[in-house]
């Protein structure tokens, strides 16, 4: 029987208490995409499961991607078939069953330069990529490539300069938008029972003998630490999987290579052009997809080797972004069209076993080959009994890592449970979205929104937009506009926290509401409509509050400092270090 997923204030403590009490069948570490599609998919076979996030979901990579959904097309030319069909079906899945309302196609312009080396070159890739899409027994869900001459090329993409192209080639990926999908799959694990519970930082690791029982996890609210029990504990930690190891005291099965994937923002007319484009550069390749008012543009892959809770855009990077577009277009872009940036980790991994040391491996100076080269395959390790670890591979195929990470609890507890079903479980939301679409007008004359607003939310929430705006009925006010961001109502802010979790005005700035990237100064302009909405709902006297909206600006203030100041990553971690991750415990 499915349960309620909400995850309000209100049933916080409960929920530390029931992860306090019994003891459980499967303890994920790690609110990312594939710690949540874990939980997820052992709660969906039967078993009693807990999820535990230190910082807020999402927090890390899993809500700094490129927020693509794909294949990787690129993949084929390293001739790893196996990667790409695999992706290419998680995409197919989540386009059309598991996800329909916050995954969707996105047409791709690829440019040729050289007509008659790349046409058929580029051209076998894509009918591969198409075909293997169309291999999957459940269908693709997006139209095939088609080949464009030089004019019909230009007239999708007339902001392209004429001389850096002769051609292309127009084929189809998805996008998604990374955090709220996350947040949808906890609640989704929360409905089948999963007790999840964010800002629970692990602090060590219970053992009986040299088998791992559980952890103490320290409440960030509080500061107060607990107990769990489990007959197996699931390490899905992502760029923080080594740390993780090191503090349950194992030795590490594979090393993670963290690789800083930066992205900059700026308006859809600065850029005349109909669909996403794909670049190849020197040292991989540059996408720039539509993300409703702006272009989203990236990325970077460079090692980084500092801090990793906030990985900084630099100077460096949005100049390199900037430039490789430049190569392009008719009308160059400079920093001043830049209105927001944002950095991720990637957690590649780098290789099993002995770390080797300076000149033991071919690639970079430190022996390290460049992470362009790295597979972003995943690894499930056993490093002591009642642990399991799963760590790199990439969002599209967080189903797939989620599965074969509880396979490997089930064999270690030999848990009598049917195989992996995630397959066939939509997210919340995707069910009644089609439908909802349809009707759209009709939601937005009911509660005297815009259609526009409508489809906003519809994009965001499927099939829950109605639960989302049905408090406007009895408080109007609600339907307003959050100040700042026109489409995003006030509504939202206070379903974020009545319903996904938010504790914190970053929680709703940044990940249930995409403000912080979507509008300038990371987002000041509603910061304290925002943090009012929430100081109701919280509990928040007016100090709080301030400190809430201080601590905050602190934080957008560093983004736009490091992408303007810092010339590299050095200068970058050193502007971290002197501003407060988080606000001080009450």
């Amino acid at each position: 029987m499915r349960q309620s997923s909400t995850l309000s204030p209100q049933r916080r403590p409960a929920d530390i208490a029931r992860l306090a009490g019994s003891p459980l069948d499967v303890l994920v570490v790690g609110g990312g995409v594939t710690g949540a599609g874990a939980a997820l998919d052992a709660a969906s076979r039967g078993l009693s499961v807990g999820l535990v996030e230190a910082q807020d979901w999402a927090a890390g990579t899993s809500s700094r991607s490129s927020k693509l959904v794909h294949g990787g097309l690129r993949y084929l030319q390293m001739l790893d078939f196996r990667l790409v069909r695999e992706a290419l079906r998680e995409r197919s899945l989540l386009l059309q069953h598991l996800a329909p309302h916050l995954v969707r196609p996105v047409p791709v312009l690829y440019p040729l330069r050289r007509p008659f080396l790349e046409r058929p070159y580029v051209g076998a890739g894509v009918a591969l990529y198409d075909l293997l899409g169309l291999s999957m027994g459940n269908g693709r869900g997006l139209p095939l490539h088609r080949h464009l001459s030089k004019r019909g090329a230009l007239s999708s993409a007339p902001g392209l300069d004429p001389r850096a192209l002769s051609g292309a080639v127009l084929y189809y990926d998805a996008q998604v938008d990374d955090a709220r999908y996350v947040v949808e799959l906890v609640r989704t694990a929360v409905s089948y029972g999963t007790v999840a519970l964010s800002r629970a930082e692990v602090v060590g690791f219970r053992r009986d003998n040299d088998r791992v029982v559980g952890v103490t996890f320290r409440d960030a609210e509080t500061g107060g630490t607990h107990d769990v029990q489990a007959r197996v504990t699931v390490l899905a930690t992502g760029a923080w999987t080594e740390e993780t190891e090191a503090l349950a005291g194992v030795e590490r099965a594979v090393r993670i290579r963290p690789s800083k994937g930066a992205h900059i923002l700026v308006k859809r007319d600065k850029l005349a052009v109909t669909t996403g484009l794909i670049l190849r550069t020197d040292r991989s390749v540059l996408f720039v997809l539509p993300w409703g008012e702006h272009w989203l543009i990236g990325t970077t892959d460079t090692d980084w080797s500092y801090g990793k809770a906030r990985p900084l855009a630099t100077v460096a990077d949005v100049d390199y972004l900037l430039s490789e577009l430049n190569k392009v277009v008719v009308r160059p872009l400079g920093r001043g069209d830049v209105e927001a940036v944002f950095a991720g980790l990637r957690p590649l991994v780098a290789g099993s076993g002995v770390v080797r040391g300076p000149g033991e491996g071919q690639g970079g100076s430190d022996g390290r080959a460049a992470t362009t080269k790295v597979s972003r395959e995943h690894a499930v390790s056993q490093p002591a009994p009642g642990l399991v670890v799963v760590s790199g591979g990439k969002y599209t195929t967080y189903r797939v890592m989620a599965a074969d990470a509880v396979d490997a609890a089930v064999a270690e507890a030999r848990f009598q449970v049917p195989a992996s079903g995630t397959a066939h479980v939509p997210l919340l939301g995707a069910g009644a979205f089609r439908e909802m679409w349809g009707e759209r007008h009709r939601l937005a004359d009911d509660h005297s929104i815009s259609v526009e607003q409508a489809e906003h939310l519809l994009y965001r929430y499927g099939g829950l937009a109605r639960e989302v705006i049905g408090p406007v009925a009895s408080r109007p006010a609600l339907s307003e506009p959050v100040p700042g961001a026109a489409l995003y109502l006030k509504a939202e802010v206070e379903y974020a926290v009545t319903h996904e979790g938010a504790l914190h005005l970053e929680d709703v700035l940044v990940r249930r509401t995409r403000i912080a990237m979507e509008t300038p100064r990371g987002g000041m302009a509603s910061a304290a409509a925002v943090a009012s909405i929430m100081a109701a709902l919280l509990g928040w006297d007016e100090a709080r509050q301030a400190a809430e909206v201080a601590d905050y600006s602190r934080q957008a203030q560093l983004v736009g400092q490091s992408a303007s100041t810092a010339h590299d990553d050095s200068e970058a971690a050193r502007l971290a270090q002197a501003v407060p991750s988080l606000l001080p415990l009450p």
